[in-house]
């Protein structure tokens, strides 16, 4: 036998461990030079990893979850007769020779109530019980309904049918659901092993939340005339290209941040600095199927209102799909974030770190308020915002965010010459 080391490589940007992620291979598989073995995690992104050789599969790292060192064993490979054809499978052992090598254990069932469905014809229906316990209402409405007491499970005190069964019984008849004797809550467990995107997403919250002393500050905004000039711009565009708020929020962002950069930072808490940026990084929170991704669109600043719209649609898709490079999952200023039509009143975000702010909006409603001395009805959105107290005071939090808020109530503003 000789066997080959495939140990894990240096992934880049510092890495001196990795998550197993997946495994796209088991002991005992054989596999081709250059075929994917798995996928190992970083702290920006899933890399996958190829076999350099050819071979039978003996040992893993791991299971996914597992940490494993760079320069680590990762998987070992017998490359003995690589060239030689793979062993046929074993075939199966007839049915008949097996039940004469083990017979098989009998064991009486318990037995279970179930209401029959179309897709299961061959379930038998429930033992007849020769007396029933229940109440003569439940009695009067079986009639009606016409179905056999005997058939219902109970599980009150001696097997009497309760009103909870007997409705229960009712709706998995109508729905073709099936329906457990007892009605009992179940008490299955399922162990969720937290592993990948989502260990990092927790790392990463729970450091952030630990380290980081959060001041939040809300912020109510009228947006009707936003939103005129939204539905404006988006009746001649395709459905595909047509402008959400984020798109002028950044704009707005961006333009505060020239007043207010201190909110414009990472933090190096390794060398104890703050790095202010003049360039715009912006980060825009996004939802996936494998848990939150901020991707980041480079120098937001330079970015019109379409461009910077188009950028989103973009970074977010790409995060979605698992498309985005390394580059587009870091590196950004500051972050914007959106729950869309969940948006709620308001919300907490928690700061990305090393970041020092982040900004997210809520969802808009209309409700009666005063305007120009005359109560109306307005669109009003709260504009929800977390900043790192240790570097951004409370003023000028504050401040920024009331600088943002007049842009988007006089929506013009933003596309006028700023501050140089």
């Amino acid at each position: 036998m000789s066997e080959y080391i495939f140990k894990l490589p240096d992934l880049g940007e510092g890495t001196v461990e990795s998550e197993i992620g997946e495994w796209f291979i088991k002991v005992g598989d054989r596999i081709e030079e250059e075929a994917v073995v798995g996928t190992m995690m970083t702290d920006k992104a899933a890399v996958e990893l190829s076999s350099p050789v050819s071979g039978t599969v003996l040992k893993l790292a791991g299971e996914p979850g597992d940490v494993v060192a760079v320069g680590a064993p990762l998987v070992i490979i017998d490359t003995e007769g690589a060239d030689a054809e793979a062993p046929a499978p074993l075939a199966a052992k007839p049915a008949a020779a097996a039940s004469a090598e083990k017979p098989p254990a009998k064991k009486a069932a318990a037995p279970v109530a179930r209401v029959a469905t179309s897709d299961d014809q061959a379930v038998a229906e429930p033992p007849k019980r020769s007396r029933v316990m229940t109440s003569p209402a439940i009695r009067r409405r079986a009639k009606e309904a016409d179905i056999d007491l005997t058939l219902v499970p109970g599980s009150g005190p001696g097997g009497r049918i309760l009103r909870k069964d007997f409705d229960n019984f009712l709706k998995a008849r109508a729905t073709g659901t099936a329906f457990v004797a007892g009605a009992m809550p179940s008490t299955n467990v399922r162990e969720i092993k937290i592993i990948g995107l989502r260990r990092i997403i927790a790392e990463r919250m729970s450091a952030a939340k630990r380290e980081i002393p959060h001041f939040a500050y809300v912020e109510e905004i009228d947006i009707t005339e936003l939103e005129s000039l939204r539905r404006h711009l988006n009746s001649n565009r395709d459905t595909h290209d047509r402008l959400t708020l984020l798109p002028f929020l950044g704009l707005a962002l961006i333009r505060a941040l020239k007043e207010f950069p201190q909110c414009n930072v990472r933090h190096d808490k390794d060398r104890n600095l703050l790095l202010q940026h003049d360039a715009v990084h912006l980060g825009v929170a996004t939802q996936t199927p494998d848990g939150l991704k901020v991707p980041v669109i480079r120098h937001a600043e330079m970015r019109s209102l379409d461009d910077l719209a188009a950028d989103m649609r973009r970074v977010s898709l790409a995060a979605r799909d698992n498309s985005a490079k390394k580059s587009e999952l870091t590196g950004s200023t500051i972050t914007i974030t959106s729950l869309g039509k969940l948006g709620g009143i308001a919300s907490t975000p928690v700061i990305n770190s090393p970041e020092v702010a982040i900004i997210g909006v809520n969802r808009a409603v209309e409700r009666p308020v005063v305007f120009n001395g005359q109560v109306a009805v307005r669109l009003m959105m709260n504009l929800s915002s977390s900043f790192d107290h240790r570097f951004v005071d409370g003023y000028d939090a504050a401040a920024m965010i009331q600088r943002i808020r007049e842009m988007l109530e006089h929506p013009a503003t933003i596309f006028l010459p700023g501050p140089a």
